[in-house]
């Protein structure tokens, strides 16, 4: 018998992150043929790197947006930390569903 040596092209070591992960799970469980297509043609890796990128940049996009429009600067932050830690992480929430649900959950 004459096994071949199949052998996968090596791709690009660029880092998925938390983003990428999200939606690696989303369409394995509800875009599977998608799915599929990706690893068959090995661009699953190049995909999700990419939608990463595009998230990372749309959260901090819109989290400077959020902070001017309701004015949290580092004064507040000097002045009331409590108040500051609690705006900003209402802003990041904010920023987080709208890019679950224009990017990762899409």
């Amino acid at each position: 018998y004459y096994i071949p040596c199949l052998k996968l092209p090596d791709e690009e070591q660029v880092k998925i992150g938390i983003w990428g992960m999200r939606h690696l799970e989303y369409i394995k469980h509800h875009r599977k043929g998608f799915y599929t297509s990706l690893v068959i043609g090995c661009e699953l890796h190049r995909y999700l790197a990419d939608i990463n990128k595009q998230a990372e940049e749309m959260f901090d996009t819109l989290v400077s947006q959020y902070k001017t429009a309701e004015g949290i600067t580092e004064q507040l932050k000097a002045a009331n930390q409590m108040e500051w830690v609690c705006k900003m992480n209402n802003i990041k929430q904010r920023a987080t569903e709208s890019i679950n649900e224009n990017i990762i959950y899409n």
